[in-house]
């Protein structure tokens, strides 16, 4: 699993003009899953992002997480993070899981993240064509892959 994380100011999720999902300050994930991808990989990057501080304390050090400062959280499934750009001009997507094994991962993985959170967390829609906004607060953009947890 591989994830992109911003710190937002605000950032909200458009489907087919319609609005579907909205936070204020907080964090962006976008989720991007392989098919090799397990329940274990799930935990180890909820634990993280969860604890992550990568909010400004009173000195203005990042020393806070997203509890520490009662943020929200939007989850957006983005199988183009698994894109292979080896060869050519056109990115390979077919590290990207499958729909059948990245849903439940994706679902499972915004359950997770409630339930770390102690606090609903907002969603985009798995393979929808989604207009995604964000205000990127410092900016702030951490990337994650479970493939290197050491």
């Amino acid at each position: 699993m591989r994830v992109v994380i911003q710190r937002v100011k605000h950032a909200c999720v458009t489907i087919r003009g319609n609005l579907k999902s909205s936070i204020g300050q907080g964090m962006l994930v976008l989720l991007g899953i392989e098919e090799p991808d397990t329940a274990e990989d799930r935990l180890w990057l909820v634990k993280k992002i969860s604890a992550l501080r990568i909010f400004d304390d009173a000195e203005g050090v990042m020393n806070r997480s997203i509890t520490d400062i009662g943020g929200e959280v939007l989850i957006v499934s983005q199988f183009t993070l698994m894109a292979s750009t080896k060869k050519g001009n056109r990115p390979s997507y077919i590290r990207a899981a499958r729909p059948e094994t990245a849903i439940p991962h994706y679902e499972a993985f915004c359950r997770e993240m409630e339930q770390a959170l102690g606090q609903p967390i907002a969603t985009g829609e798995f393979g929808a064509d989604m207009q995604v906004e964000l205000v990127n607060d410092g900016p702030v953009t951490i990337l994650m892959d479970t493939k290197n947890k050491e």
